[in-house]
């Protein structure tokens, strides 16, 4: 399970436009410990294309979509940016199927 899902199984209000297509970067969830961080699969170039568009990038930033759940990131921590960029229409959060 990636992250994003996780966080609408639970109504986090992480948005997800594009559904996890890794097609924007408005599921734009930034790692709170390197530790962590350091255990996740390197971004892909397509990954890092759409985190090149996220609001408020940080060094430790990754794809809600992406980061997928295993028992060696249990106690991961993750913040959401303030703010995304959705260039669809203001406002608009998709809901999952």
């Amino acid at each position: 399970m990636s992250m994003l899902e996780a966080a609408h199984e639970i109504d986090i209000d992480l948005e997800g436009a594009c559904e996890g297509s890794l097609a924007c970067s408005t599921c734009h969830v930034i790692v709170m410990d390197m530790e962590y961080y350091n255990k996740l699969e390197d971004p892909t170039d397509e990954e890092n294309d759409m985190l090149d568009l996220a609001f408020g990038l940080t060094d430790t930033s990754r794809l809600g979509c992406q980061v997928i759940a295993t028992p060696e990131l249990d106690g991961l921590r993750l913040a959401l940016p303030a703010a995304t960029r959705n260039f669809a229409v203001d406002g608009y959060k998709p809901k999952p199927h």
